[in-house]
């Protein structure tokens, strides 16, 4: 299985277009020992033929021609099969709207997120245009099935949707119920021929049995990492609120992720989604020093794992 990261930034990148904190300007300057970052979004593959996309950011334009295996072979095609929704949030599905020339579109989502991104969206015409221009197909929580590409052939990969808290996207709030459990969830990918699994949580708003069991047993673990503190909105005066109540665990501190996350022993361990100001961006700092030394990595545009 081969894991490309195309984008690994929270919601409007890093640095953040309207943002002028030490970490956006640093990196924009140069004074800081840290990379830009598109948002998050992966390049999965069982073959390296056929590609399969998770989320698509708003960066997904030129995500898809940084890596040159997602680019066309010829005229009017592409080597990218389907892509998977995590959630209905804007920075994981407004780069759909991008793919609107004329293409034939696979999207794997619960019931719930295809709703929210459908119904009375007069931009979802835009992928409307012929019949059969999106074909959605259903993931179903804790059903592990085969991934098909666009046209019906087996991947070589199998997915298994699980429940994880979260929140609506910002659009939905009011809309729907909060407790739905399909609104958000991680994905566990299967690699056919030796069994390799990879479990992806880009999104996690409370860690809770369900979502520590759901990382048991695999290969590699990409887990959500937007906050180091619970106050690092609140702290500078840019939002009134902390990390939980936006459904953002932090990674540090007593209650955070990596400790709560200790006794997870799988052999690759990265951070992902990381907000422009979370000091784990920056390569000398103490937080960085603090994840590497628990045996996790903060994941960057261009890295690749193979399992």
């Amino acid at each position: 299985m081969i894991v490309r990261v195309l984008g690994s930034a929270a919601g409007g990148g890093f640095p953040q277009w309207n943002c002028a904190c030490s970490q956006c300007r640093g990196v924009r300057e140069g004074l800081i020992n840290a990379s830009p970052r598109t948002q998050e979004s992966v390049g999965l593959s069982a073959d390296g033929e056929d590609w399969f996309l998770i989320n698509a950011s708003p960066d997904i334009h030129s995500q898809i021609e940084s890596f040159g295996p997602l680019h066309p072979g010829k005229s009017r095609t592409t080597p990218i099969q389907a892509i998977f929704l995590t959630n209905g949030d804007l920075d994981h599905c407004l780069g759909l709207l991008s793919l609107r020339e004329n293409h034939r579109l696979v999207i794997y989502s619960t019931e719930s997120v295809r709703r929210g991104f459908t119904d009375s969206n007069v931009l979802y015409r835009t992928l409307q245009r012929f019949a059969g221009h999106v074909t959605w197909r259903t993931l179903k929580l804790g059903v592990e099935e085969a991934m098909l590409c666009a046209d019906g052939r087996p991947s070589g990969l199998t997915v298994e949707a699980l429940a994880v808290p979260g929140k609506p996207p910002i659009h939905l709030e009011g809309l729907v119920s909060p407790g739905d459990p399909e609104l958000n969830v991680g994905l566990r990918f299967r690699q056919c021929t030796n069994g390799r699994v990879l479990a992806y949580l880009s999104a996690v708003g409370r860690i809770t049995t369900s979502v520590i069991e759901g990382l048991a047993d695999s290969d590699c673990v990409m887990f959500y990492g937007t906050f180091w503190s619970s106050d690092e909105l609140s702290s500078p005066g840019f939002l009134k609120k902390s990390a939980e109540d936006l459904a953002h665990w932090p990674v540090g501190g007593q209650t955070g992720s990596l400790a709560m996350l200790s006794t997870i022993t799988t052999p690759r361990r990265v951070f992902t989604h990381i907000n422009n100001t979370n000091p784990m961006l920056r390569e000398d700092s103490t937080e960085r020093k603090i994840i590497e030394a628990a045996g996790w990595n903060v994941a960057w545009d261009g890295m690749e794992i193979r399992l």
